[in-house]
């Protein structure tokens, strides 16, 4: 929580510092068309490749693969067209960077990576010490059907 906390803090003088040394080095003018051209290019960014994400989400559930590479995918497409709509330039380069395949695979593969160690493993009752499937519940031995009730008119 303290982490977000002063990351929400350092964040805007961060990109404050970087925009006036931005200034000082070619000039305020262009400094403000840079900003401001990030927003358009960001909104074409998401509608583009955001589309081929689609496409390839509707083709995996065409041939009936789970689509989780490319929600991922999808999430990281957003996540960088946001970022180039906000003002700043550490905010455009990280959105950049989630734009492109090449530099958007490293990503993803660290957050894959990310999530199963820490949040798939625990919440699935796989890790040590967690019980889950190491218990022996039986859930297919012990459950039964049940008619519902009928309702008269």
């Amino acid at each position: 929580m303290f982490l977000a906390f002063l990351l929400l803090i350092l964040w805007p003088i961060a990109e404050l510092y970087v925009i006036v040394r931005v200034a000082e080095a070619i000039g305020v003018i262009l400094t403000i068309v840079l900003l401001i051209a990030a927003w358009p290019l960001g909104s074409w960014a998401m509608r583009s490749v955001g589309r081929a994400v689609w496409r390839r989400f509707n083709a995996a559930i065409a041939e009936g693969r789970p689509p989780g590479r490319e929600v991922l995918d999808g999430a990281l497409v957003l996540l960088g067209g946001g970022l180039l709509i906000v003002p700043g330039f550490i905010s455009d380069a990280l959105g950049l960077l989630l734009l492109f395949p090449l530099t958007r695979a490293p990503i993803q593969a660290l957050l894959v990576r990310n999530f199963q160690h820490g949040l798939v493993v625990r919440a699935g009752g796989f890790g040590r010490g967690s019980g889950g499937a190491q218990r022996g519940d039986d859930v297919e031995g012990t459950a039964s059907e049940v008619d519902p009730p009928q309702i008269r008119p």
